[in-house]
């Protein structure tokens, strides 16, 4: 099973979603990343899923609370 570091999971919101965080922004509540959209929750699920090669769950990914628990979620 393919995993994702804390370095690649920032780079890919940076560079590939478009979000301007750092790693200390990963434990901000969604709505309080700046620049936020919904759609960026299903963006991500897309680009990770590529990126650790297997399914993740979108149920899962609508009840994540912040990037730490989604970057969680990729992790386990």
């Amino acid at each position: 099973m393919a995993e994702i570091s804390r370095e690649e999971f920032v780079d890919l919101l940076q560079d590939e979603i478009g979000l301007a965080v750092g790693g200390d922004d990963l434990g901000r509540a969604l709505d309080e990343v700046p620049g936020w959209d919904s759609l960026h929750l299903l963006t991500m699920l897309v680009l990770l899923e590529k990126r650790v090669r297997r399914p993740l769950s979108l149920p899962d990914f609508l009840e994540a609370a912040s990037l730490e628990s989604v970057y969680e979620l990729v992790n386990r």
